[in-house]
């Protein structure tokens, strides 16, 4: 792949697959093509007739879910990543592509998912607690086999991650300190994991009854124009300005990620577009990619489909989606804004132009030509504030999907658009199914042994030690020793996500640290949506922390820019994000539903946040009206945070603080217009 040219789709897709393991699929014939797509259809109509119109049970749903999952997962990855380009092969040992090992793990998956939720209800409560061997060896495949096709689908870090917790659970005697329990048999231990409180738990279950049918939405609305309709309306309203590529590819990535939800899927899909065009006007390759990489990160905190964590929010604190969706709606906005400051700073110190009006399409024609493609959109929101449930909302959006789909008069939708659709967003379930099944393992051993606590203990105790240590210092003695707890316990859970982000999915990041660090937060007092909250965030942020930042290596590709660059520079564009977060745990009326809520402080910590994360970006890029030196990009930063933490008061400080900074940029501004 070259940097003087466009990449091809089949480059593309290359790319997408070589930094994004969920699409990593092994190339078969067109016999076990079909099969495969026959099996991703029927997910697909099963779900959707579940979520409207059937009646089974949540085990029933939860545990067809896993099988379909888990069985289509050892034929969609193979043991080994595969190139796209690559045939699929032949030799005694498989059928059309897919070995016959594979098809035997595929059925006996299946049928191990399958076995839990077929016992009857009243036998099943009987055994609860004392496992016959059947349950026992059915418990054990299901624990086997979600660890290799996680380990397939995801790559090994979190199927790791879910051994080092089993053998936790069972040799819990021998750890150190404060983690030290008794220990499970094995028997105890698959009777822990192998229901409702593991593999079975809120994390499937999610996925079952409402993430799956967001994602088929996405791709729906992606197959009828949705996005290209969001692009043309991103380039007619920004493109004009200076920088103009830039500022498209932020409004762009933010209007295809609230659909989408995937960062590495949108920076592939939207930056094959905007990353080429920011390089024409003068963007420096690591920059354009790394403008992609950061815009499309937001698409998993942007309402409202998000991504998968939002829906796992909605069960575990037990509320409802539109309550979720208006606490994620201004932060989201912050981390857009955030980009787009730095974006336009960097453009005027560059004097980079914009798009010229014959290059622009015409907002008119392109609402005239796309707007039955936001139909469906409109449903799903209707249905989500008027009350309905995410998965009413999600079925009812489908099919808006597929009327207007056959109904537009341009690209109309074919019989086998819908099909193809259909098995592309189950396809795309797979991964996210296996990851959320793999969590599930370990959400049930923390259950188990009882260690949320105890790591929630060890991080407060963590904290309270550095802030008695620096209350004691003088010059920091102004906050109290209980302030410095709650500062210090939030970078440690900030640093742990930043961590355990770069190997792991964001949402399997979110439910495990919440999972471990909730007993903190609760300590601390934290309200729990804004606990989810800041966990959530700094999850997604490790898409783009160096040394794993995948949603912008994906950028590179496409810009021919050094990834790391790339990274580095994308982490100084999202860090809205990281900064994001403290301000609603310190003021949360910015998250809309959280207690306590007034129009005063929602305007005021609005309003601070703007103002710092504006500042972050002129010390950041190093420009305002004039550049700036070191020690003026420094001074900066620092008067920064003084907004950041909402208050008048702090807020004054910061303005006065600011007057020498702008004084001299004044000065320097007339230096160079003289």
């Amino acid at each position: 792949m070259t940097a003087d040219r466009e990449l091809t789709a089949e480059e593309l897709a290359e790319l997408e697959r070589k930094f994004d393991p969920e699409t990593a699929f092994r190339p078969t014939g067109q016999t076990m093509a079909k099969i495969i797509s026959v099996a991703l259809v029927s997910m697909t109509l099963y779900h959707i007739y579940q979520a409207g119109f059937g009646t089974a049970n949540e085990l029933m749903r939860y545990g067809v879910h896993l099988a379909y999952v888990l069985g289509l997962a050892f034929l969609l990855f193979s043991w080994r990543r595969a190139s796209v380009s690559a045939p699929a092969p032949k030799n005694w040992y498989s059928f059309d592509g897919v070995n016959f090992l594979d098809i035997i793990f595929a059925v006996l998956a299946v049928a191990a998912a399958l076995y839990l939720p077929l016992i009857p209800l009243e036998e099943a409560a009987a055994r609860a607690g004392n496992p016959n061997f059947m349950d026992t060896f059915m418990g054990s495949v299901v624990l086997l086999f979600t660890l290799e096709a996680a380990r397939r689908s995801i790559g090994p870090t979190l199927p790791l991650i879910a051994l080092i917790f089993v053998l936790y659970a069972i040799f819990g005697r021998y750890a150190p300190g404060p983690l030290i329990h008794a220990g499970v048999s094995w028997e105890g231990f698959i009777d822990g994991i192998y229901g409702s409180q593991g593999i079975y738990g809120i994390a499937i279950g999610a996925m079952a009854k409402y993430v799956f049918l967001f994602v088929v939405f996405g791709v729906l609305a992606t197959r009828i124009g949705l996005g290209q309709l969001f692009i043309d309306l991103a380039s007619a309203a920004a493109g004009r300005y200076s920088g103009g590529p830039a500022k498209v590819a932020i409004c762009a990535s933010a209007f295809m990620g609230s659909i989408s939800g995937s960062s590495i899927a949108n920076t592939v899909t939207t930056g094959s577009l905007t990353i080429p065009a920011m390089k024409k006007i003068g963007y420096p390759p690591h920059f354009a990619g790394a403008t992609e990489a950061t815009a499309s990160t937001g698409g998993q905190i942007t309402p409202p489909v998000m991504g998968a964590a939002a829906f796992i929010m909605v069960d575990y604190l037990n509320i409802p989606l539109r309550d979720v969706l208006a606490a994620a709606l201004f932060p989201a906005l912050l981390h857009y804004f955030g980009i787009f400051i730095m974006v336009h700073l960097e453009a005027k110190k560059l004097g980079l132009r914009g798009l010229n009006a014959d290059e622009l399409p015409k907002a008119f024609l392109v609402i005239r030509e796309h707007w039955m493609a936001a139909i469906p959109l409109i449903v799903l929101l209707y249905a989500i504030f008027s009350g309905r449930t995410p998965d009413y909302a999600g079925v009812y959006a489908i099919i808006a999907c597929i009327v207007v789909g056959f109904l537009k008069p341009k690209d109309r939708m074919t019989p086998q658009v819908l099909w193809d659709a259909f098995a592309v967003g189950a396809r795309s379930t797979i991964a996210i199914g296996t990851a959320a099944a793999c969590v599930g393992i370990i959400v049930g051993v923390i259950t188990l042994s009882g260690s949320g606590f105890r790591i929630g203990g060890i991080v407060i105790q963590t904290a309270n030690d550095l802030g008695s240590f620096f209350s004691a210092l003088p010059v920091f003695s102004y906050f109290g020793i209980q302030q410095w707890t709650l500062l210090f316990s939030l970078i440690l859970v900030a640093i742990a996500c930043i961590v355990m982000g770069a190997g792991v999915p964001t949402t399997a990041t979110y439910i495990i640290l919440v999972s471990v660090t909730g007993g903190a937060f609760q300590i601390l007092g934290v309200e729990p949506i804004v606990a989810h909250f800041f966990v959530f965030y700094y999850g997604v942020l490790a898409d783009i922390t160096p040394p794993v930042a995948l949603a912008a290596y994906a950028a590179a590709g496409i810009a021919g820019s050094n990834p790391f660059k790339t990274g580095n520079t994308a982490f100084m564009l999202g860090i809205a994000k990281a900064l994001v977060p403290f301000v609603f745990v310190y003021s949360p009326a910015l998250l809309l539903v959280a207690g306590g809520f007034t129009w005063w402080a929602f305007t005021v910590t609005l309003a601070g946040a703007m103002m710092g994360i504006g500042l972050l970006g002129v010390a950041f890029s190093g420009y305002f009206l004039a550049p700036l030196s070191k020690l003026e990009r420094w001074y900066v930063a620092l008067v920064s945070f003084l907004f950041i933490a909402p208050g008048l008061t702090t807020m004054g400080a910061g303005l006065v603080l600011l007057i020498p900074a702008l004084l001299l940029q004044l000065r320097a501004r007339k230096a160079e217009a003289a």
